[in-house]
């Protein structure tokens, strides 16, 4: 079971017709950096951080990405112009790939650089890109989301946070709900009704709002893993300058949905290599233990192996595909495989799976925190429904 395709390259190469030897000569570049400075006081980081875990040594981590940045490999699939590495396609399949393979450490700026920085390259103005991008690249500032909301979680469009203009500001109230990391984040990225009155998808506005402020409070989520990544965020009168809105004002949802395209793009590569060795090591436990040995649990075992090949050629085939319906079922793909995967865990473990001590075990930990992926980010029911009605022409679902 590898880590990566057969060859260097050769899965992401052939999907996006670059030349396999520069794909095999730029893997072996990344591969070799990597190695050489995964080492040190940053040797212990391997491993460290990711969902459920972003507690685990945060400040090294930070160190280490800064370390990144300063030899160039942030941003990766950035315009030059804009401070990134201008990698193709295919280099930054390769990057992410590399750098799960290494087990290098979870990322403390992935919603800045994924996410955000994409946005504005795309949506924002060159004031904005000049202001916020180089503090991404050289991981200087930290960024939130603040999408979901008490009432609005998976139905985006019922956001009712609002905000409204103040002379040259724009001031905010309402509530933010599972917004990773916004303990340490810097500023958020907020979706916002700017219009009283508007409804659904209209009247809202994609603001950059600072987060040390007094119209801003922070508090913790715990969760069932004991862990509290999430956080509520609440607005009291909170403020940002009135040209730190993304877009025009009043079409926050059309930059909203292009910072969700971005979410779903080729680090889900390298996010695939991560659950390539969960399965291979519950596997070597399954044969340690003798549950192999048990026909429904090789069964299991066999179909999640099978699972992650199709997952990966549906990857390589859809890359930097925009068309409706790829974004939500690469989502749906993804994330009801690792739930099952945490459910097949607690399978092979058996009773001794459910007694838990203050630590919980890789295993309990990735059971408990995997039920989460098929809520977060769009549940599976709103991707169900995306698909079916937007892919499918199917009737609408009573509402």
């Amino acid at each position: 079971m590898s880590d990566t395709v057969s060859g260097p390259g050769a899965g992401a190469a052939s999907a996006t017709g670059t030349d396999p030897e520069a794909a095999g000569e730029f893997r072996e570049r990344v591969r070799t950096w990597l190695a050489e400075n995964l080492t040190g006081e940053f040797a212990a980081l391997r491993g460290l951080g990711g969902p459920g875990r972003e507690h685990e040594a945060f400040d090294e981590r930070l160190a280490w990405e800064r370390h990144l940045a300063a030899a160039g490999w942030t941003c990766v699939g950035w315009p030059v112009e804009h401070g990134g590495r201008g990698a193709s396609l295919t280099e930054q399949v390769i990057f992410h790939e590399e750098y799960a393979r290494a087990d290098a450490p979870a990322k403390v700026s992935h919603l800045g650089q994924e996410l955000l920085g994409p946005t504005l390259i795309a949506f924002g103005t060159p004031e904005q890109q000049r202001r916020f991008l180089p503090p991404i690249v050289s991981v200087d500032e930290l960024w939130c989301q603040g999408y979901s909301e008490p009432g609005a979680g998976s139905d985006l469009a019922a956001v009712s946070t609002t905000a409204h203009r103040d002379g040259d500001e724009w001031v905010l109230h309402g509530q933010k709900v599972w917004t990773s990391l916004a303990h340490v984040a810097d500023w958020c990225f907020v979706l916002a009704r700017t219009e009283p009155g508007s409804h659904r998808h209209r009247g809202l506005s994609y603001l950059l709002v600072p987060m040390d402020q007094d119209g801003v409070e922070v508090r913790p989520i715990r969760q069932l893993t004991g862990t509290s990544e999430f956080n509520e965020v609440f607005f009291d009168g909170a403020r940002t300058r009135a040209d730190l809105v993304v877009g025009e004002p009043g079409e926050g949802w059309k930059v909203a949905m292009g910072t969700l395209g971005f979410e779903r793009g080729v680090a889900t590569l390298g996010q695939q290599v991560g659950f390539r060795r969960e399965l291979r090591a519950l596997t070597d436990l399954a044969r340690r233990t003798g549950a192999a040995d048990d026909p429904a649990v090789a069964e299991r075992l066999a179909r999640s192996w099978t699972g992650l090949e199709v997952m990966r050629a549906h990857a390589l085939r859809t890359l930097g595909d925009t068309a409706p319906g790829v974004a939500e079922v690469s989502k749906l793909v993804w994330a009801t495989w690792h739930r099952e995967l945490g459910e097949l865990a607690m399978l092979v473990r058996g009773a001794a799976g459910m007694v838990a001590t203050d630590d919980l075990d890789e295993w309990q930990r990735l059971f408990l925190f995997s039920r989460a992926d098929t809520i977060y980010g769009g549940s599976n029911e709103i991707q169900r429904n995306i698909i079916a009605e937007r892919v499918l022409g199917l009737p609408r679902e009573k509402r």
